[in-house]
């Protein structure tokens, strides 16, 4: 029920809004800063008292598209399924993308007739988007190549509960200015945290994203900083953020990408820039002496296990937020489906 699903202090006129509209998660920017604030509610609320939430997705039915390799995503999102009395298929696209035996078009107007909501872990963002577009049911972006906001969602739960206050956190983030770093970016800026952002030179966010994030910092109080040096982006830091170097489908870029990327090591050197009572970061999966050492990643000021169980936590909050009260069902489009 409705009223078991609120945690304390939240807005009920919110939650209800979410539920019955048929919106998507694709990107952070997809939820309004008051929205992202309730999701962390939630999460924090179904990690304190899991039993309250059973059953909020009953009779709910939810497929999982998973076009590359996964360890947390697969795993959190089929446990908080279950977890929240819900059912999970999962179909792997590994060997063959999305939309290439038939239009995603297609595909969506089926999956519609059939169940209840779509997680899509992809290369291309596309493939998201277009899901989204033709699709009447929820679609929540597991991964592509532009952003990953349920990694995000959970590492400002993460430092919520490591600090409190997100607006009074400075986060840096060092290495490629890739989908993690979007969401980021867009995540902290929405919120009111601080972020700053070290590549190398010609790894950069794109621009669009850090032009979303100005804007988005300027409305919060935030602050978005953009660097090419390592050593000013981690300065003073309650926390350090790094991810892999070359991610899924830019294996043949390694070799080369260690060289440029290697000022950029989360190492003892580079982490002592930070405060001292910073905690490291890290989305996983982690190569150890590449863009992260072992001192670092193992010590006690890593997070990055409460980082991965946040995803079960965040990807719950994220479905009920879409799911719960019914999804909107548009009317058959044929008499012959």
């Amino acid at each position: 029920m409705i009223a078991t699903t609120i945690p304390p202090g939240a807005s009920q006129s919110l939650f209800m809004q979410r539920s019955a509209t048929g919106r998507d998660l694709i990107s952070i920017l997809d939820f309004q800063p008051d929205e992202l604030a309730c999701a962390l509610d939630l999460a924090a609320a179904m990690k304190l008292r899991p039993a309250d939430y059973r059953g909020t997705l009953v009779g709910k039915q939810i497929v999982l598209f998973f076009e590359k390799p996964s360890l947390r995503t697969r795993l959190t999102f089929e446990a908080g399924i279950n977890a929240l009395g819900g059912s999970s298929f999962f179909v792997d696209q590994t060997q063959s993308r999305l939309g290439a035996r038939e239009s995603l078009s297609d595909v969506a107007r089926n999956l519609e007739r059939w169940i209840d909501g779509v997680v899509l872990r992809t290369f291309a963002h596309e493939t998201v988007t277009e899901m989204a577009r033709h699709a009447s049911i929820p679609v929540i972006n597991a991964l592509s190549e532009q952003e990953h906001p349920c990694q995000a969602l959970a590492d400002m739960q993460t430092l919520q509960e490591q600090f409190g206050d997100l607006k009074k956190v400075k986060l840096a983030y060092v290495g490629d200015g890739n989908n993690v770093a979007h969401s980021l970016m867009l995540a902290a800026a929405s919120l009111g945290a601080s972020i700053a952002v070290g590549t190398p030179a010609g790894y950069e966010p794109h621009a669009d994203i850090l032009v979303a994030a100005e804007n988005l910092a300027a409305a919060s109080g935030g602050s978005v900083k953009l660097t090419n040096d390592a050593v000013e982006a981690v300065s003073g830091a309650d926390a350090v953020y790094t991810d892999v170097w070359a991610s899924m489908g830019q294996e043949e870029e390694a070799a080369e990408r260690r060289k440029t990327f290697m000022p950029f090591q989360v190492n003892n050197k580079l982490f002592s820039k930070a405060a001292k009572h910073a905690v490291f970061m890290h989305c996983l999966p982690a190569h150890r002496g590449d863009e992260v050492t072992a001192s670092v990643i193992d010590s006690p000021r890593s997070v990055v296990f409460d980082q991965a169980e946040n995803r079960l936590h965040i990807q719950k909050a994220i479905m009920v937020l879409l799911l719960e009260g019914g999804v909107h069902r548009f009317p058959p489009r044929s008499a012959h489906a």
